[in-house]
């Protein structure tokens, strides 16, 4: 099952990659980012989609093993087999 999610995970990726290359070369449009009052070059909207989702990927391996942890750490939920354990066997 870990194979297929690797595969199916490099699958989108490689897709998503691929269809920034061609937007990027089909739009060569410079724009520039602003920000409050902090303005950037111009740079291709194909570079800005690059790093927007270089970004993200990188942020998210990050924050997932976070949400990992704290959904462990508050769960109070009882599993299968504990409710299984505790049946009262008055009730047979």
């Amino acid at each position: 099952m870990k194979i297929l999610a690797s595969v199916l995970t490099s699958l989108i990726v490689a897709t998503w990659v691929v269809v920034i290359a061609i937007f990027s070369v089909q739009n060569y449009t410079t724009v520039s980012l602003k920000f409050l009052f902090f303005k950037s070059i111009q740079i291709p909207i194909g570079i800005v989609l690059a790093f927007s989702a270089g970004a993200g990927m990188i942020g998210m391996t990050f924050l997932q093993p976070l949400w990992s942890l704290t959904a462990a750490s508050g769960s109070n939920y009882q599993s299968e087999d504990e409710a299984e354990f505790f049946v009262d066997e008055e009730d047979f």
